[in-house]
């Protein structure tokens, strides 16, 4: 799986990322619609976080979570 399947697998995938970052608001993960660069700005502006540290957050979210096993990898 790459950022392409999350992409195509968001709504599944949305939970997971509020998990992760409890002060994005339901709009906030609806909105970025599974486009990385604006979970980035999201992030950097919900935490108040300069742009790198928002991006390292994403990419090590994004390493954790493809590398979990998936109870389904049909795709």
């Amino acid at each position: 799986m790459n950022w392409t399947q999350i992409e195509g697998q968001w709504h599944q995938v949305a939970g997971q990322v509020k998990s992760q970052w409890a002060k994005l608001t339901d709009d906030d993960v609806k909105n970025v619609a599974g486009k990385k660069d604006q979970l980035v700005g999201k992030v950097q502006e919900r935490y108040g976080i300069l742009k790198e540290e928002a991006e390292d957050q994403v990419n090590g979210w994004i390493s954790r979570f493809l590398s979990e096993p998936k109870a389904n990898n049909s795709k």
